[in-house]
């Protein structure tokens, strides 16, 4: 299992496009760019509180999305059947392992 910052930071690479703005600028300065939530409500002009509760349900909203949509368990699921069939080739199946890399990328 992920720890939470790692799977929210996966969570917000997947589905950030579907955020406000204002949501988008608070995740990326907590968890992105490990601002606290002090100097955030600093930078906002807002209380310690209000970030807090944004961040809170931005992270609910995120799991939600995942909930309805599992973006990310598609993207873990494939990485770990592209890993299993690396695994299953051998190393003369170059033309395989090409293909195998060239799909990894495009994640």
């Amino acid at each position: 299992m992920l720890d939470k910052t790692t799977r929210v930071n996966y969570l917000f690479d997947f589905y950030q496009s579907l955020l406000t703005s204002k949501q988008k600028n608070y995740m990326t300065l907590y968890y992105l760019d490990d601002f606290s939530l002090g100097e955030i409500a600093e930078q906002y002009s807002v209380s310690r509180q209000a970030v807090y509760d944004n961040i809170k349900r931005t992270e609910a909203m995120l799991e939600e999305y995942e909930d309805k949509l599992g973006l990310f368990s598609k993207f873990q699921e494939r990485e770990q059947l592209l890993v299993a069939l690396k695994q299953q080739l051998q190393p003369s199946d170059h033309a395989a392992l090409e293909i195998i890399e060239r799909l990894e990328k495009m994640e």
